[in-house]
This record gives C-alpha cells, structure tokens and sequence, in this order.
C-alpha cells in the first residue's frame, strides 16, 4: 500500500529536503516506521523512545487527528495521506 506522509518545512531538513514521503503499511504506526526506515533522523524529531508520538506533534490521516481515531494504531489504506504537524507556540 502507498501512502503519502506529508511533512511540514520544520521536518524536511530530516528527510534530506523532502515535503513528502511515501510510506507503506496497514497503520499510521507502520507507515511511519517506514518511513523512519528511509529517514532515520525523523523518528527523532516525531517519537519518543518508547515510539510513541512526541506530545508536540500531531499527526492527522486523512484531515482527522489521530489522537481522536485510533491512534498510531489507526488503519489506513491504499492512497490515504498522513500529515504531519509539530505544534507551533510563541508570542
């Protein structure tokens, strides 16, 4: 299954200047493995050492927070598309 993991500008330096990547799986979870396989220095900036997602990024599948669906262990399919976001504060 191709699916297209978007990433924003603050992450492309970790996917040598990608804005997106293809990953491949049945969960969010298993795309992003994919694609930390590809981009090694992503799952730094996304995950935890326990893989969970850092507190500071939200990623959505098809425009739906996952926090709200199944979490990583959401199921995705043929053509589906992962955003990712790192939360943004200042002021």
């Amino acid at each position: 299954m191709a699916i297209t993991v978007k990433l924003p500008t603050q992450l492309r330096a970790a996917a040598g200047g990608a804005a997106q990547a293809q990953g491949a799986g049945a969960t969010v979870g298993e795309v992003l493995e994919s694609v930390y396989a590809e981009y090694g220095e992503l799952r730094e900036r996304i995950a935890g050492d326990d893989g969970e997602l850092r507190r500071f990024v939200n990623v959505y599948l098809k425009g739906e927070d996952i926090r709200f669906l199944d979490g990583l262990q959401t199921p995705v399919a043929d053509g589906d598309e992962v955003t990712i976001l790192p939360a943004v504060a200042g002021g």
